[in-house]
């Protein structure tokens, strides 16, 4: 085993020393750390420094070899592990290969990172293929230029959202607020800083339509109005151009009724906005001579309070004045036979006035004429054709109304 020096070995003083005494103080001799240590430290060191190296696997009587600083960090290292390895300053290199790269200032010019993990970092220009939670995580990055094929987001805020150029092939997101958003979108609809708008439609904003104007409006197929404008017309129709069924109070026929039985016949359920009132008698007669009458009533039918006259006239002349109804003068008896009409007309809606003029002609005397009025109590809403006695029964003929 080699010694640093061996000091078993002595020489006298002015003593002789042998070539063997020599060998056996040299040749078994090492440099070991003990030797280093003694040594004044470097506190720095150039690349022209040089350092001894025992070359691996030679023996103890092997010559060390020497090599500069610099050849050692550039060409002597070879692959291996530096467990405790510490860069503090900058470290400058061509190209680096492996599996992870650590450092809190690194600046990557080119390369693909497969797993980036950095509170701050900064990827000012490269493409990653897939960012997806759990891969890459970041808390503060920034994006300025790229692709993100796939992103995909659970929860989280993309508080501001700017793209110039790129495309974002899926963007799924169950919760989140993207919270200013813009973007050109082919259609009719645009976002600018997270305000949607909608695209004109064509038409000009404003009210169409009046009570002289009527609005023509086109619609597309998105039910938007795509055109308005206004057309006028005459609030004078033309003459024939409204019928009475349009009209709000038209010309109204009742249900002809025969009158071959019964001592009354009734008409109910007149509206209250009917002015005018015509009742038509068909070849109606009686089974006695009584004269005919006709009633009106509000709620039901009255029986005084008129007043009015009929009268006939042919080989001889009858007249008769009555005050339980608008009277018809009949003469003939069983054997006379009606066909007219009587108008009963309101002269005051406000006093509920009613009068009635009558044409009609008997088979048996020739012409019948009469009239007469009546004041109701409220508004009218029925009529009564019955006999002056109220015993003689209808035996032939028909009997309507129309109002209006």
């Amino acid at each position: 085993m080699a010694t640093i020096l061996n000091r078993t070995q002595t020489f006298a003083t002015n003593g002789t020393v042998t070539a063997a005494g020599l060998h056996n103080l040299i040749d078994d001799t090492a440099i070991y750390a003990g030797l280093i240590t003694t040594q004044t430290e470097l506190t720095t060191v150039g690349t022209a420094d040089q350092i001894l190296i025992a070359v691996g696997g030679v023996s103890d009587t092997g010559a060390p070899r020497r090599a500069t600083v610099q050849n050692l960090f550039e060409d002597t290292l070879t692959a291996g592990t530096f467990v405790n390895l510490s860069l503090t300053g900058a470290l400058t290199y061509g190209t680096a290969t492996g599996n992870r790269t650590v450092s809190t200032s690194a600046t990557i010019t080119t390369g693909t990172i497969p797993n980036l993990t950095s509170s701050t970092a900064n990827i000012t220009l490269g493409t990653i293929p897939t960012l997806t939670a759990g891969t890459t995580t970041s808390t503060a990055a920034n994006i300025t230029n790229g692709t993100i094929q796939t992103l995909t987001a659970s929860t989280g805020t993309i508080g501001t959202f700017n793209s110039t150029t790129g495309t974002i092939g899926t963007i799924n997101s169950t919760t989140g607020t993207i919270g200013n958003l813009s973007t050109t979108l082919a259609g009719d609809f645009t976002i600018s800083q997270g305000t949607g708008t909608l695209g004109t439609s064509g038409a000009t904003a404003g009210t169409y339509g009046s009570v002289t104007a009527i609005p023509f409006l086109t619609v597309d197929a998105k039910g938007r109005i795509t055109s308005a404008t206004t057309g006028t017309f005459s609030s004078t129709p033309a003459d024939g151009s409204i019928t009475p069924a349009k009209l709000s109070q038209p010309f109204t026929s009742g249900t002809s009724v025969n009158s071959t039985s019964g001592t009354a016949i009734d008409f109910t359920s007149i509206p209250s906005w009917v002015k005018r009132i015509t009742v038509m008698f068909s070849e109606v007669s009686l089974s006695g001579s009584d004269d005919i009458i006709v009633q009106i009533g509000s709620g039901s039918n009255s029986a005084t309070g008129y007043g009015g006259s009929s009268s006939y006239a042919s080989t001889g002349l009858g007249f008769a004045n009555y005050t339980t109804g608008f009277g018809i003068k009949l003469s003939g008896g069983a054997a006379s036979s009606i066909s007219g009409s009587m108008i009963i007309f309101n002269v005051n809606a406000a006093s509920f006035i009613w009068s009635a003029s009558l044409t009609v002609g008997d088979s048996s005397v020739g012409s019948i004429f009469g009239g007469g009025t009546k004041t109701l109590a409220g508004i009218l809403d029925r009529i009564r054709i019955t006999t002056v006695g109220g015993t003689d029964t209808f035996d032939a003929g028909k009997i309507n109304i129309m109002y209006e």
